[in-house]
């Protein structure tokens, strides 16, 4: 919606060669030898940045071990280049952020890695503590803080999260930003339905990301893919709550990389307000959305299961009379069954200046109160093979 080693798992990497490797290379610090106190009160700050500056410093690949217990955390920022590309922060408690929400709430990131190469994040529990700010802003007061992003890697490559779930962030769950080569897997996002704002995956300016056997549910996008992000690749995940995988907002600058060469396989969407968006500000952009696959997806009662939105302007506010500049083509929708809580499940809504080109719909079967539902195009060509309900507009 808006605009973030060496590996334990077998999944991941030969679990025999991570042991050897733990256990005749690996340099092991446990964050509890440092100070930090499972206890859920003390300020654990200090000990995650000792513990990081010992692993960090070697020249041999790193663990930091995080014990069972509450570990509260405020902003803490890990920072590279480190002397080693093999860190591995093993998660087997909670880190929790402050309850005050204004303590983190204007810093933009809660736990946040930049400039490095090769960490890995595995398992724990991420508990941002974001209820009270969630009631702040929805009660429409002026004075809340923006939100924290609970997890964040920016200018990183070869990371991985495995097995991490992601509590209640104030806002964004996790964010990856100008990356390559990241890897997420067996990951779970959960927040209130109405908690705003809470992206549960976001991706931009990125290279080369994976989400995998993930479980989303939250206020807003279940993934959100902006600017920037090439070769994606998305499958079996689960939505709901929430509004959906949606690529975009793109188009709200007008110099702005574009998105190409996303894949969405194996999604389940039950009870969101979108199942597969396309959203681009409706203003003047060089960005674009292209070479997108979305296949094998199942909807169950979601408002807008199909839909390409290129009229995104929240409030009528900078951009009322103007197109979208941003180009969508080559986008296919191929296997996607289920039902809308809407009777019109499939909706291009295309900028009259750049509209949508080779739109493909495969064997699409989408229904509306055991009826066919409907579709609606609008400056939207493609084609349309093998079963398709509603029938296609294109």
């Amino acid at each position: 919606m808006m605009i973030m080693t060496t590996l334990l798992l077998g999944s991941i990497t030969s679990s025999n060669a991570a042991a050897a490797a733990v256990s005749t290379y690996d340099v092991n610090v446990n964050v509890v030898s440092l100070g930090a106190k499972g206890d859920g009160k003390t300020d654990s700050t200090k000990a995650f940045l000792s513990a990081w500056a010992k692993a960090c410093g070697s020249v041999k690949p790193a663990v930091i071990d995080v014990p069972a217990g509450r570990f509260l955390l405020k902003n803490v920022v890990f920072s590279g280049q480190c002397k080693n590309n093999a860190i591995t922060f093993r998660i087997a408690g909670t880190l929790v952020a402050p309850s005050d929400y204004r303590v983190i709430g204007n810093v933009g990131n809660w736990i946040f890695f930049q400039s490095v190469n090769g960490v890995t994040i595995s398992g724990g529990i991420l508990d941002g503590q974001g209820t009270a700010l969630w009631a702040c802003k929805n009660s429409a007061k002026t004075s809340c803080p923006s939100g924290a992003t609970t997890l964040g890697f920016s200018n990183s490559n070869n990371i991985r999260i495995v097995g991490v779930t992601s509590l209640n962030s104030q806002m964004f769950h996790i964010v990856i930003n100008r990356c390559n080569n990241v890897k997420l897997q067996g990951v779970k996002v959960t927040a209130s339905g109405n908690s705003p704002n809470t992206d549960g995956i976001h991706v931009q300016l990125s290279t080369g990301v994976t989400i995998l056997n993930s479980k989303i549910g939250t206020g807003d996008d279940c993934v959100s893919i902006g600017p920037g992000t090439n070769n994606l690749w998305i499958e079996d995940v689960a939505c709901g709550p929430g509004h959906g995988i949606s690529i975009g907002s793109l188009g709200k600058d007008l110099k702005e990389a574009g998105v190409q060469n996303v894949t969405v396989k194996t999604a389940t969407f039950t009870g969101t307000q979108n199942g597969l968006r396309i959203k681009s500000w409706g203003r003047p952009s060089s960005g674009f959305a292209r070479n997108i696959l979305f296949q094998h997806a199942v909807m169950v009662n979601v408002q807008n299961p199909i839909v390409i939105d290129q009229n995104y302007c929240p409030d009528h506010k900078g951009c009322p009379g103007q197109v979208s500049g941003v180009k969508v083509s080559d986008v296919t929708y191929q296997d996607i069954h289920g039902t809308s809580a809407t009777e019109v499940a499939v909706k291009f809504d295309c900028s009259p200046q750049n509209p949508c080109s080779s739109i493909r719909l495969q064997d699409v079967k989408l229904t509306y109160k055991n009826e066919p539902a409907q579709a609606s195009c609008s400056h939207a060509a493609g084609t349309a093979s093998g079963m398709v309900q509603p029938s296609s507009c294109l």
